[in-house]
């Protein structure tokens, strides 16, 4: 029974462990810069600096046919597998437009230019430059799920309906967590705004 009690003690131990080098790892991890512009009961309105993205469109539709093989060639590519075998550090969060097409984006790390990546060695790779944008974002916790971003996008698009706010109606996953990392995990659905004009 003792022994029992320990192996379970050591155990919870080194998950704690583990998950707090994670979350670390995450919070030092690049992001996509932005600025919070207005903040609302369910959403924050940000304005997004200019960035540069790797991306892949995807035959499957939704976030749970998608997530797996969108994220195993863009991982394939920053881990090594383009022209120069050249690692390109992760970045967060990782994007899934969610429209007619699915597409995945990793956000490129300052510093790059298009002329300076390796060349992947998939050809469904590209690149895109986006520029600056305005963004609705509304934010939801744990494991995220095809029913969930179903929901937290009905939920914000009656938001901005609220708020007359106008948006391009291609609306975005942005997951923050790598998979193993089991709490704190964050997850959002953004939306980019037009006409916007802060109140």
């Amino acid at each position: 029974m003792k022994i029992t009690i320990i192996i379970t003690i050591l155990i919870l131990a080194i998950m704690i462990i583990t998950q707090s080098f994670v979350s670390k790892s995450t919070k030092q991890t690049e992001g996509h810069a932005y600025k919070v512009i207005e903040v609302h009961d369910q959403f924050e309105i940000r304005k997004y600096e200019p960035a540069l993205f790797s991306g892949v469109k995807l035959t499957s539709k939704g976030y749970k046919e998608s997530s797996g093989s969108g994220f195993r060639i863009l991982a394939g590519y920053i881990f090594g597998d383009n022209e120069k075998n050249q690692k390109i550090a992760m970045t967060t969060p990782v994007v899934m437009e969610l429209g007619d097409t699915t597409k995945m984006l990793f956000k490129v790390p300052d510093g790059y230019t298009i002329e300076q990546l390796p060349q992947p060695k998939n050809s469904k790779i590209t690149f895109e430059k986006q520029e600056e944008k305005i963004v609705a974002a509304i934010r939801f916790d744990g494991w995220a799920s095809d029913e969930k971003i179903k929901h937290y996008t009905s939920v914000l698009t009656y938001a901005l309906a609220k708020e007359k706010l106008e948006h391009r109606n291609t609306f975005s996953f942005l997951g923050y967590n790598p998979p193993y990392e089991l709490v704190n995990r964050r997850n959002e659905i953004a939306v980019e705004l037009i006409n916007y004009a802060s109140k």
